[in-house]
C-alpha cells in the first residue's frame, strides 16, 4: 500500500512540475512557446483564448493539494511501526539503538560473570579475592641517576 502510495505522489509531483512549467507568466512563458505562441495555433485551438490560464491555474490547485494532502498522508504512514521485509517481524528502532541495546546486554552479561566468578571464588576459599596494587616506578632514567 505505500508503495503505491508513493509512486502515485512521485506521478502529483511531475503533474505539478510539468503545469507550474506551462503556466505564462507576465510574458508568454512556456505556455505560449510549447503550444505554437500566444493566442493563435495550437494554444488556441486546445484552450482558447483565456482557457489556457484559467485550466494551468485550476490543475495548479488540485495538484497542490493532492501534493500536500499525500506529504501528510506519506509522512502519517511512515511514522508507524516498520516491517522487516527479510523476517516479516515489525522494527521499532533504528540500528543505533538496537546496537546500543546489544552493547548494554554484553555489559550486564559480563557484569553479571563476574559476581558469580567472585561469589564462586569467596565460596571455595572463605574470603573474596583480594587485589594489592603495585607501585611502579614512573620516572625515566638518567645517566645520572645510573651511576656513571
Amino acid at each position: 500500500m505505500f508503495i503505491a502510495w508513493l509512486v502515485f505522489h512521485v506521478i502529483v509531483c511531475f503533474g505539478l512540475i510539468m503545469v507550474v512549467l506551462l503556466q505564462s507568466a507576465k510574458g508568454e512563458g512556456l505556455a505560449g512557446s510549447a503550444f505554437g505562441g500566444g493566442g493563435g495555433g495550437l494554444g488556441g485551438a486546445v484552450f482558447g483564448g483565456r482557457g489556457a490560464g484559467s485550466f494551468l491555474s485550476k490543475a495548479t490547485t488540485v495538484l497542490a493539494i493532492l501534493f500536500m494532502v499525500n506529504c501528510l498522508s506519506l509522512a502519517f504512514m511512515s511514522s508507524g511501526n516498520k516491517i522487516n521485509i527479510a523476517t516479516g517481524d515489525a522494527v521499532t528502532e533504528s540500528a543505533v539503538t538496537r546496537q546500543a541495546q546489544a552493547d548494554r546486554d554484553r555489559a550486564l552479561e559480563q557484569q553479571r560473570l563476574q559476581q558469580e566468578q567472585m561469589a564462586f571464588d569467596s565460596a571455595t576459599q572463605g574470603t573474596p579475592i583480594q587485589i594489592t596494587p603495585v607501585e611502579v616506578n614512573t620516572t625515566p632514567a638518567t645517566p645520572e641517576s645510573d651511576g656513571q
